[in-house]
């Protein structure tokens, strides 16, 4: 079942600030990354293809939440929004689609979600993100994502797989208005396992910056990856497994204490390493798990993210949603 309502596309001249790598790239990017700068041998930066832009508004309309606003600039777009979930009738799941297969150097995207007052919506990718490997250059992806007073909004894409050579950086702001709750869910694979590689990426960096609805910090987590550098199998990393996943949890719908708990219960049942915590100020709780293959850690990853769903909205995760 689709979800329908009003849609906005982008019409008349195209804005020539949405389509510049100028808009698309991160306000920063980390030395280790930063250093590789280069004029690519193949398509340049800001050439067609490269920048890809995906904006996209919600709000509510006749009592569900409907897409109401999108732009989109190849290879970014999405499949028109689902209504999957039987105990979430009104939840639009969104499916991040790219046309160029993977991530390239010298590739500049930059996706805008905004979530108005009382919206729910769940945000994931088609497959896993490959980072390919890049001989020249770098490339950078920005987040922004809005969630509005009352909302409810979960951001959980697909394993990101960083190819031997490749070098990445992603920064992500997160907006969460007044009773909102975010879930934002990250899976990292060491390298291509099944080939024997693990670490042969030279950097993969991120920023996630989660704000309230004042832009006041509510808490951070970087994250830099450089092999040639330092050991990136510290225990508070990947440590010697292959497969990493990070789910957070920003709500006040439960006491901090509580979300962890739920978490730390579902992580215990699967065995794998790993465990839960609250958030600076009691904004809501965090968990990471760490595994050797990635189907026992997207099974953690699931009972995980079921396990907070339960305790907040009393329903469970959907069987087979998509990004799980």
């Amino acid at each position: 079942m689709t979800s329908g309502g009003p849609v906005t596309d982008t019409a008349g001249p195209v804005r020539p600030d949405r389509t510049t790598p100028a808009h698309c790239a991160p306000e920063r990017v980390p030395p280790a990354v930063a250093r590789y700068a280069a004029v690519p041998d193949t398509l340049p930066v800001g050439a067609a293809g490269k920048v890809g832009v995906l904006e996209l508004g919600f709000a509510l309309a006749g009592g569900r939440t409907e897409l109401t606003r999108r732009y989109q600039k190849a290879p970014l777009h999405i499949a028109r929004p689902l209504l999957l979930d039987a105990a979430l009738p009104d939840m639009p799941y969104v499916m991040f689609l790219s046309s160029g297969g993977g991530v390239l150097q010298g590739d500049r995207y930059r996706i805008g979600l905004e979530c108005g007052p009382g919206t729910s919506a769940h945000f994931t990718t088609q497959t896993a993100t490959r980072l390919y490997r890049m001989e020249h250059d770098y490339a950078t992806q920005v987040v922004e994502l809005k969630a509005g007073p009352d909302s409810y909004v979960e951001y959980l894409p697909a394993t990101t797989i960083p190819f031997g050579d490749s070098r990445f950086y992603q920064q992500m702001n997160v907006t969460v208005g007044a009773r909102a709750t975010v879930v934002l869910g990250e899976k990292l694979m060491a390298g291509r396992l099944a080939r024997g590689e693990r670490h042969a990426y030279s950097a993969y960096c991120t920023d996630l910056e989660v704000r309230d609805g004042q832009g006041r910090l509510l808490f951070a987590d970087p994250l830099r990856l450089v092999p040639g550098e330092r050991a990136v199998t510290g225990p508070a990393v990947l440590a010697d497994f292959g497969v990493m996943a990070t789910l957070y949890v920003v709500t006040e719908m439960a006491p901090a204490s509580e979300v962890a708990g739920a978490m730390n219960a579902a992580i215990a049942g699967t065995g794998l390493r790993g465990g839960a915590s609250v958030l600076p100020g009691g904004c809501g709780a965090w968990a990471r798990m760490l595994g050797d293959r990635s189907p026992e850690v997207d099974s953690a990853y699931a009972r995980t993210w079921d396990a907070v769903r339960r305790l907040l909205l009393d329903v469970p995760a959907p069987e087979h949603p998509a990004g799980r």
